[in-house]
């Protein structure tokens, strides 16, 4: 049986590699982004005139994350990353990205099509449930 803090360890050791991945995903350039518990991120441009990013990002995630099938939130597209291994599913959601891990593909052949299913699963899980796991914020 795994101890409470074992478990803890586990999910912070999980929620760092994940941290860093998507780190290595997104432009240098975008220096104000958020992060959720299941990889999806939202980067905010226009930072400086929102006070508040936690506040705005879970009011965007809970507007954008959840996936209703047959409409703008079930569409998808998927990117290669070329500085970090995994991919970034984007959807209708400005700004709104999903990280996938080559991990949680259970698929020796890639498949976008199985790629996009479950980053968009990952940004329903977050839209449902928004938990922040990291906050950016350009050193100002």
């Amino acid at each position: 049986m795994k101890k409470k803090a074992d478990s803890q360890n586990l999910n912070e050791k999980e929620e760092n590699k994940l941290l860093n991945h998507v780190k290595l995903s997104i432009n240098e350039k975008f220096q104000n982004w958020v992060l959720f518990k299941n990889g999806t991120y939202i980067i905010f441009e226009n930072a400086d005139i929102i006070p508040d990013l936690e506040s705005e990002a879970i009011k965007l995630m809970k507007e954008f994350g959840p996936v209703y099938t047959g409409t703008h939130a079930a569409d998808f597209d998927v990117t290669d990353l070329k500085k970090t291994e995994g991919w970034i599913v984007s959807g209708h959601g400005y700004g709104m990205y999903t990280y996938v891990s080559p991990d949680e593909i259970k698929c020796d052949i890639t498949d976008i099509l199985e790629i996009g299913l479950y980053g968009r699963y990952k940004r329903d899980l977050d839209g449902r449930n928004p938990v922040i796991i990291h906050i950016n914020r350009k050193a100002e």
